[in-house]
C-alpha cells in the first residue's frame, strides 16, 4: 500500500510541474520581434574612402516600409554641415542618399532612421573618413578668350582687294588714259587744221590755173 501511494504523489508532482511548465510559457512575456537591421553601407562604417562619393547607399535586413518622413539620412561633413544634395530614395531593403559634389577631407558623421517591416521605426549612426578634398575641384566657367597681340598681327583688316592708287607712284588705268586724253584732242585738232590749210592752198591753185598771174607782152 505504501508503493502505490508514493507512485500516486510523484505522478500529482509531474502533472503539477507540466501545468506550471506551461502556465509560464503561455503567460510569460514573449521577446519583441526584432526589426530590420543595417546589414551594409557605401563607404562602409570605420572605413576611409579616397573621395566623398556621389551617393551614400544604405543595405537593410529586409523590404522597409515607405511613407512621407518615413525615410531619412543626414550625412554631415567634419564641420558639421550637411553634404545631403536631396531626399533620400528607397528601393527595398536599400536607401540610396546623394551627396555633394564637392567635399572637405576629415571624418564625415551618418544618422540614418527608417520604418521596419514590421511598422517600428529603427535609427542608428556611424562614421567614416574621406581622404582627400575636392572642395577646390568645382569649375567656376571658362574665361572668356581674347585676342593676343600675335593674333591680331595675322588677322587681315579685311578679305577685300585693295583699290589701285597713284600713293606709289605707279597711276591706275583710267588715271592714266584721262591725263593723255587732252594731248590726243589737241593733236586730233592740229591734223584736222593741217589738213584744212592744204585743202584750202589746193584749192586756190586750181582756180588760179597755169599762167593766170603772168601779163603777155603787147605787140609793137
Amino acid at each position: 500500500m505504501l508503493t502505490i501511494a508514493r507512485r500516486r504523489s510523484n505522478a500529482a508532482f509531474a502533472l503539477a510541474v507540466t501545468l506550471l511548465a506551461a502556465f509560464l510559457v503561455l503567460f510569460s512575456p514573449q521577446p519583441a520581434s526584432a526589426h530590420d537591421s543595417l546589414v551594409a553601407s557605401d563607404p562602409a562604417a570605420d572605413t576611409t574612402v579616397e573621395t566623398l562619393p556621389a551617393a551614400l547607399t544604405l543595405t537593410f535586413s529586409a523590404k522597409l516600409i515607405d511613407g512621407e518622413g518615413a525615410t531619412e539620412v543626414v550625412v554631415t561633413d567634419p564641420d558639421g554641415a550637411s553634404v545631403t544634395d536631396g531626399p533620400a530614395t528607397l528601393d527595398g531593403a536599400m536607401v540610396t542618399q546623394p551627396l555633394a559634389a564637392t567635399a572637405d577631407a576629415g571624418t564625415y558623421h551618418v544618422i540614418w532612421k527608417v520604418v521596419s517591416s514590421d511598422g517600428h521605426p529603427t535609427s542608428g549612426e556611424f562614421s567614416f573618413t574621406v581622404a582627400t578634398s575636392t572642395a577646390g575641384d568645382a569649375p567656376t566657367g571658362d574665361p572668356t578668350p581674347t585676342a593676343t597681340p600675335s593674333d591680331e598681327a595675322t588677322t587681315p583688316a579685311s578679305s577685300s582687294e585693295p583699290t589701285p592708287s597713284s600713293s606709289d607712284g605707279t597711276p591706275a588705268d583710267g588715271d592714266s588714259f584721262m591725263r593723255v586724253l587732252p594731248w590726243i584732242i589737241v593733236l586730233i585738232v592740229g591734223v584736222a587744221g593741217v589738213g584744212a590749210l592744204v585743202a584750202v592752198l589746193v584749192a586756190r591753185a586750181r582756180r588760179k590755173g597755169p599762167g593766170a598771174d603772168s601779163d603777155a607782152p603787147a605787140e609793137g
